[in-house]
């Protein structure tokens, strides 16, 4: 595994999303032993990035991590967020990044994970009616206590981004990337570049349809949110399918799985990107990790970037009037 730089926070270059271990995908929290030896696993292969969120269950998912690294906690680069529970009253899924909000956050996070300092705190998403410089402002004080190493945003735009960074440097910003969602590269990631921020894509595999194994949404269960994921309904998901087909052809021609090369293809957009593939089982993050051994030519990489984006919004229109991209 090789490692690289957030800003001036060392991680493995390729990291590890635990959000479907507790929340959000079919089989989500059915089998915490399994996620456990995942996350073992993932720090053998030299992972060291993990991330998480108090939202993730809420709350179960770092509670879980806080079990799988009992005793490795040292071994890790460990990021959480805050801002989508409002602990003020109105509870999971409400924004609120609000100084006092983010000090009762960050408690509990600490608790759960069963740590005394978090490496990479994010906003996860920017709250409307907190100015970013008062959150920023906020996380500079936890750093000055030492209960966080270092500063992230989540999916927040380049007016958010400089703000922000103003009054605590921002060490990395979280989004959506991949082949399939390459939205950010006009607007962000120029900004991120000039101001020495890394960048941490989340869904890097297309929400497992780059993988090749997502082909109906037969597969999903009543609690699976692709169930109602614009990308993943009638003609956007066929022709979501038809993309990924290409992605498969390319992968046997390079001798790769279809996931290896998607994450290939991201890992060679630059040095100042550390994607995090989730994933709650074994053989997969050892597939995933694989690839950063994977190799693809200047043809490839062409032929790659050359797909249309995927057919379909990222979200829903409620999830994405919390984005600000």
């Amino acid at each position: 595994m090789r490692y690289i730089k957030l800003r001036d926070l060392e991680v493995s270059r390729i990291g590890l999303g635990a959000m479907g271990m507790s929340h959000g995908y079919t089989g989500s929290g059915t089998d915490d032993a399994e996620s456990v030896r995942t996350v073992h696993r993932a720090l053998e292969l030299g992972v060291t990035l993990i991330d998480t969120a108090e939202i993730y269950g809420p709350y179960t998912n770092e509670e879980l991590l806080g079990r799988a690294l009992k005793g490795r906690r040292d071994q890790v680069v460990l990021a959480t967020k805050f801002g989508l529970v409002s602990h003020g009253g109105q509870g999971a899924w409400n924004p609120d990044s609000s100084p006092a909000n983010i000090r009762t956050a960050v408690e509990g996070s600490l608790k759960r994970l069963g740590t005394d300092r978090i490496d990479l705190y994010y906003q996860h998403r920017v709250d409307p009616e907190t100015p970013v410089e008062e959150t920023a402002g906020a996380v500079k004080e936890l750093i000055d206590e030492g209960k966080v190493r270092a500063f992230g945003l989540s999916e927040a735009g380049p007016g958010t981004i400089r703000r922000a960074h103003a009054v605590q440097p921002v060490t990395a910003v979280q989004s959506e990337y991949s082949l399939f969602t390459r939205g950010i590269e006009d607007r962000v990631l120029p900004v991120l570049r000039e101001l020495n921020i890394g960048l941490v894509p989340f869904s890097p595999l297309g929400r497992g349809v780059l993988t090749g194994t997502v082909r109906s949404t037969d597969q999903f269960d009543e609690t699976d949110f692709r169930r109602g994921n614009p990308r993943f309904t009638g003609e956007n998901f066929r022709r979501n399918l038809a993309l990924a087909d290409e992605v498969k052809a390319l992968a046997d021609e390079a001798g790769a799985t279809p996931g290896q090369v998607a994450l290939a293809w991201l890992l060679a957009q630059g040095d100042d990107i550390a994607p995090i593939p989730g994933t709650k089982r074994v053989a997969r993050v050892e597939e995933n990790t694989a690839a950063d051994a994977v190799t693809l030519t200047a043809g490839q990489l062409e032929r790659l970037s050359a797909l249309p984006p995927a057919a379909g919004a990222t979200h829903t229109e409620a999830q994405a009037r919390l984005l600000e991209r």
